[in-house]
C-alpha cells in the first residue's frame, strides 16, 4: 500500500500521461463515436443558463451553422444532461480524485479584487478563443495533431505564439 501512495505522490514521466491520454482517447472515441472535448460542455451549459433567462440560443445562427455535432442535443433539449456533461464531470473527477491521491489539495484564498477580475478576463478571452479554434488544447490541439489535421499544427503554432505573449503581458503589468 506504501508503494502506491509513494507512486502517485510523485509527479510521473510526461511519455507515460502522454500513453494514458491516448488510451483514454481511443477508448473515448470508441465507446462513444466523439473524440474528447471540453468547451462543447462548456458551451452547452452557458447556452442552458441562457435558456433559463429567456435568451432563447438554440435559435442562434451557430447552433444552426453546428448542427451535426449538436443536433441530438438540440432535438432533445438536454443542454446540461448529455455525453459533453458527462465527461466534463469525469475530468473534474479525475482531476479531484489525482489531487487528493497526491495530497495536494488545498483551496487557495483570493487576494485582492484584481485577481477576480484578472481571472474573469482571462476566462472570457480563452472562452472566446476556443470557440473560435473549434475547441481547446484538448479537442483542436492534441486531438487534431493525433488524427493528422492541419488545424491542429495551425493551432500549436498561434498557442505557443499566444503564450509568450501572454508571459510579456504578466511580466510587465501583473507581476
Amino acid at each position: 500500500m506504501k508503494c502506491i501512495k509513494d507512486r502517485l505522490k510523485k509527479p510521473w514521466p510526461y511519455w507515460i500521461g502522454g500513453i494514458l491520454l491516448g488510451i483514454l482517447n481511443v477508448t473515448l472515441l470508441a465507446t462513444t463515436g466523439v473524440a474528447w472535448h471540453v468547451t462543447s460542455g462548456f458551451l452547452l451549459w452557458g447556452a442552458a443558463v441562457l435558456d433559463f433567462l429567456g435568451a432563447e440560443p438554440l435559435k442562434w445562427n451557430f447552433f444552426h451553422i453546428f448542427n451535426i455535432q449538436y443536433k441530438e442535443i438540440l432535438l432533445d433539449h438536454s443542454l446540461v444532461i448529455n455525453k459533453f456533461t458527462i465527461l466534463n464531470i469525469a475530468v473534474i473527477m479525475g482531476s479531484l480524485m489525482a489531487t487528493l491521491f497526491a495530497s495536494q489539495f488545498n483551496i487557495k484564498k483570493i487576494k485582492n479584487k484584481k485577481q477576480v477580475i484578472i481571472a474573469l478576463i482571462g476566462g472570457i478571452i480563452m472562452g472566446y478563443g476556443a470557440r473560435l479554434a473549434s475547441g481547446c488544447n484538448i479537442g483542436s490541439f492534441l486531438i487534431g495533431i493525433s488524427s493528422f489535421s492541419l488545424h491542429g499544427w495551425i493551432y500549436w503554432i498561434f498557442i505557443t505564439l499566444g503564450a509568450f505573449v501572454g508571459t510579456l503581458i504578466l511580466k510587465k503589468f501583473i507581476l
